[in-house]
């Protein structure tokens, strides 16, 4: 099992490219405050609900300094399907060889319908404008998280 990240840790870099095409670093994003999320597969149905909970948020979450970034092993040109598919407007990252996922504690063993597997643990973290982990949580619920997580950040 990977190393968790803890409130308090300096969150690790990255640079991932998005549906778009273009990069996303996350040092670039300093002095902002950014929810960062990991999810297993574009296109499922946890992973949809999720993503449309983020976009619903996102004016909301906007308007209290949040940007949001949501990475999974996907490559661009389904991330780009997906964001089509279900007018998705926070901002979708790909990270195909898993080695940000792996850098953030994201990935590794997991129960899957009671059988121990590798794979993306489903994740969201809140990186303070320092660059610090500020919320950490792992094994995340799909459906209804969104709404727990503003609760938890009082938005």
């Amino acid at each position: 099992m990977n190393d968790r990240l803890l409130v308090g840790s300096p969150a690790p870099d990255f640079s991932l490219l998005s549906d778009t095409g273009s990069t996303v670093t996350l040092s670039e994003l300093a002095g902002r405050t950014v929810i960062v999320y990991f999810y297993p597969a574009a296109m499922t149905p946890g992973c949809t609900k999720q993503a449309c909970d983020f976009t619903d948020s996102l004016n909301a979450l906007r308007a209290q300094g949040y940007d949001v970034l949501a990475i999974s092993p996907d490559k661009p040109e389904k991330l780009a399907k997906f964001r089509e598919r279900d007018s998705l407007t926070i901002t979708l990252l790909s990270d195909p060889d898993r080695a940000v996922m792996k850098a953030w504690g994201a990935f590794g063993e997991k129960k899957l319908y009671g059988k121990v597997v590798e794979g993306v643990i489903r994740s969201t973290f809140v990186v303070s404008p320092q660059g610090e982990i500020s919320y950490a949580a792992y094994n995340v619920k799909a459906t209804g998280h969104v709404a727990k997580l503003r609760k938890d950040l009082g938005i």
